[in-house]
């Protein structure tokens, strides 16, 4: 080979040592500006994980399959089990199975794919079983999340645990409308109930029927045995008067040894609704004059039996279409039901309304 062809080898292969060279060197500067971005993306995550652990709420992201995106430390202490346990897996996988007669809302990624959810936050709740087989009441506010194409990629949720809140409000609830020894309405409830029964007889032509109830004999009972075996009986009573009735009708404690018995939308004819009031009140009476016995488990002792016998009367008032006020109805019942009593009790009587 010649000197000048030895000397355009030798700057070829120099070419090539510097063009491969540079290629390293690019690579490299690309591999670090990758490995520094991926940092950048990982400290950012960190951040907003801990951003997110912070809040009180639960916060997870699903995909379009329900899968777990990302999960907080809340929903992590929900599930019971670690973010790296969880990120990947089904979201309704993680809960136990409901049980029977508990109804759960459908995933929220099958109402994505299903069209009901729409652009926007939308609110939800639902109970759910976790691991430990704990009942939880979580209230959801659920948002869409698509990329800058506008293509739907999951979902973002916050819940919030309203277990114990509700548990609060269903007890005040009871506390205010419910008597806390036979669990029947109370005056206030009973207020309410006969209120809308009455707009709706005007509103359909139905008449509907109140029974004023008082039990005979019951003062004896207490004197003789104590309130302990009178709140028995007044127990087992409200439970003979919820066997009576229909569940569309109201049975209610009005106060002391009285009960209050609620028929609504009976019959379009007064004499129809008067006889199917009649035969509901004849099977009260009869329900409450069978014999009562009434168990006592007093501490240390041997549990006893106490036969008690107890009649009722019942005073009835119908009301339609006459124009009259909830104390006029609770009036004329409480009329019949002292003429029952003068009558000679364990009777059912009748106001006489003009209506």
């Amino acid at each position: 080979m010649s000197e000048e062809g030895l000397a355009q080898l030798q700057r070829q292969v120099q070419r090539e040592r510097t063009a491969r060279k540079e290629a390293e060197r690019l690579l490299e500067e690309k591999s670090l500006a990758l490995y520094r971005s991926n940092q950048q993306l990982q400290r950012e995550r960190d951040r907003n994980q801990r951003y997110l652990d912070t809040v009180q709420t639960i916060m997870v992201a699903l995909d379009t399959e329900g899968r777990i995106t990302m999960i907080n430390r809340e929903g992590c202490a929900l599930l019971g089990q670690p973010e790296s346990a969880l990120l990947g897996q089904a979201w309704f996988d993680c809960f136990l199975p409901q049980p029977a007669g508990v109804s759960i809302v459908l995933p929220l990624f099958l109402r994505l794919v299903a069209g009901d959810l729409q652009a926007g936050e939308k609110l939800s709740e639902y109970s759910i079983l976790d691991t430990r087989g704990q009942q939880h009441l979580i209230a959801w506010r659920n948002a869409i999340l698509t990329d800058t194409g506008g293509k739907i990629g999951g979902t973002l949720s916050s819940g919030e645990d309203i277990t114990e809140r509700k548990q609060i409000e269903d007890q005040v609830r009871q506390l205010a409308f419910y008597d806390p020894l036979t669990k029947l309405p109370n005056r206030r409830l009973l207020n309410d109930r006969l209120s809308q029964a009455m707009f709706a007889s005007k509103r359909r032509g139905y008449y509907g029927a109140l029974m004023f109830l008082d039990l005979d004999n019951f003062k004896p009972l207490n004197d003789t045995h104590g309130h302990v075996v009178g709140d028995l009986l007044l127990i087992e009573a409200a439970n003979r008067l919820n066997n009576c009735v229909r569940k569309v009708d109201t049975v209610a404690r009005f106060g002391g040894d009285e009960f209050v018995v609620m028929l609504s939308e009976l019959d379009a004819d007064k004499a129809g609704a008067a006889s199917r009031t009649e035969i509901v009140a004849e099977r009260i009476r009869a329900a409450l004059a069978m014999s009562y016995e009434l168990k006592i488990q007093q501490e240390g002792q041997a549990e006893t039996t106490v036969e008690h016998h107890c009649t009722a009367s019942i005073g009835v008032a119908l009301f339609g279409k006459r124009e009259a006020s909830q104390d006029d109805i609770l009036k004329w019942a409480d009329a019949a039901m002292y003429q029952a009593k003068d009558a000679g009790r364990n009777l059912i009587r009748f106001y006489d309304s003009k209506d």
